[in-house]
């Protein structure tokens, strides 16, 4: 019910401002709310050759229609003008994402498509491990903790083992396996669910901690980092770890007590430690690596232990042959039919992640969200907050709505900004610490049809906002 209404609000309210703008002459055209594509220029006005200064027509030779006429050295470089018969075209400035009906057609070409074929892959994984018998194995070992944190689980529930693989993905950086084993146990979950239509706690508390994001190995921002040419590429590691972290913590505390969790469970308290201890040490060991061996080290760990999940998955299952034969099928049908229903919730959450994307893009390219943001940006510069910091809050604000959004701010701050100043540095933070938040909603409450998500949106939005105030206080101690 939360999501519906925040969706129609953004939704509206963009059209709204889309409007207002064009009939007060804020804008020239909203073309490029609907068709225009990311890094394209915005028409900002045409005018009559004669109306413009001097300085310019002298710099527009007669042309062919269409041809563009740069003047770098008296204007801004992101102006152009196109000289087209009698008029001149204005552009001015280049568009943050696609537009909405380019966002309808990237969604499925660039997001779902792939989307589906890493859930057909590891779906079709998730067979050959439940058929074999290790997902439950791996359930019965995990039971005692699981049963703390998820109460309402009956022991040795097949989700355990989907959602230990899925907290392990997330971990590790692997977001194309974290998704499909994440799916997975919402699936397993919703099995045991009492009101279908409603989040259950178990579903709740697993989203939040799921979107907390806690990372150990930031592959991608390294690896933008690298390509911006930041000294120490990995630099960002132990901040990002340590605000993901307590962002984690932070939801499952806030999910914890309103679930009414036994904290003092001697179970979750040794866990709780194991997993600081084992941080640490991983940090400790990365530590005192030089900077090649950082480098090799966290491009490779992440790809190695995948390979691991798939070699174990594939082995055990030939050793355990004799259970696919009992089941009436063999390792690979079984695996083939895994990918199958992989593709099958691919196409059940395509309209989810559709209807949100589409309002986001939206939103974006209305000038609503800048104009929040400026003035979010105003305030924190009213209340001595430095300008560096307030350069990178673009990246926070949009990391809720969008990952592919927030990453072109994250870019831009690196491009900007250079990839070693705090700004580059803070935004690289914003982007590995949580999840985007409207868009895990879609998915995973989409994936089972859930439509009343209760406090979930909620709970991850606070979530969210500790992660960003957490960074800040990081960035700020580390650099």
């Amino acid at each position: 019910m939360v999501l519906s209404r925040f969706w129609l609000v953004i939704f509206i309210s963009a059209i709204v401002f889309v409007v207002f703008s064009l009939f007060s002459g804020d804008s020239y055209t909203i073309d490029h709310v609907l068709n225009g594509k990311k890094d394209d220029p915005i028409l900002v006005s045409e005018k009559f050759a004669e109306e413009l200064p001097a300085f310019i027509k002298d710099s527009i030779k007669t042309a062919p229609e269409q041809t563009m006429i740069v003047n770098r050295d008296t204007l801004n470089a992101d102006t152009t003008y196109v000289f087209k018969n009698t008029t001149v075209k204005i552009y001015s400035g280049v568009q943050k994402s696609d537009g909405l009906l380019p966002t309808c057609k990237s969604t499925l070409l660039d997001l779902i498509l792939p989307l589906m074929a890493y859930l057909a892959f590891f779906c079709g994984l998730m067979e050959l491990l439940i058929i074999s018998g290790a997902s439950g194995k791996l359930a019965k070992a995990l039971s005692p903790v699981f049963v703390k944190v998820f109460p309402s689980i009956p022991k040795d529930h097949p989700s355990i083992s989907y959602m230990t693989l899925n907290f392990a993905a997330n971990f590790l950086g692997l977001d194309s396996a974290a998704t499909p084993f994440g799916l997975k146990a919402m699936e397993s979950l919703q099995e045991i669910n009492p009101d279908k239509d409603k989040a259950s706690d178990a579903q709740i508390m697993f989203l939040c901690l799921h979107a907390s994001g806690l990372t150990l190995i930031a592959t991608s921002i390294i690896g933008y980092r690298a390509a911006a040419n930041a000294s120490n590429p990995a630099d960002v590691m132990l901040p990002c770890i340590i605000t993901s972290f307590i962002g984690t913590i932070a939801a499952f505390l806030i999910v914890g007590i309103k679930q009414k969790i036994n904290f003092k469970s001697a179970s979750l308290v040794i866990v709780l430690m194991t997993l600081i201890a084992a941080i640490v040490g991983l940090l400790m060991y990365v530590n005192h690596l030089d900077l090649i061996g950082k480098n090799y080290f966290t491009s490779n760990l992440s790809a190695l232990i995948l390979i691991g999940i798939i070699a174990f998955t594939l082995i055990f299952s030939f050793i355990h042959e004799k259970k696919f034969t009992e089941a009436s099928t063999t390792v690979f049908e079984s695996f083939v039919v895994g990918a199958n229903n992989g593709v099958k919730t691919g196409v059940t959450i395509f309209p989810y992640v559709l209807g949100m994307l589409v309002a986001i893009s939206l939103f974006r390219n209305s000038g609503l969200f800048e104009i929040i943001s400026n003035w979010i940006a105003f305030i924190f510069s009213n209340m001595g907050v430095s300008k560096e910091i307030t350069d990178a809050l673009p990246v926070a604000l949009l990391r809720p709505f969008s990952s592919a959004g927030s990453r072109g701010f994250l870019i831009d701050s690196m491009n900007t900004f250079g990839a070693d100043s705090l700004t580059a540095r803070l935004a690289s933070i914003f982007q590995c610490s949580a999840e985007s938040t409207f868009y895990v909603i879609a998915v995973y409450f989409g994936s089972v049809n859930i439509k009343n998500t209760r406090y979930a949106l909620g709970t991850m939005l606070i979530v969210d906002l500790i992660c960003v105030i957490t960074a800040i206080f990081v960035a700020s101690w580390f650099f």
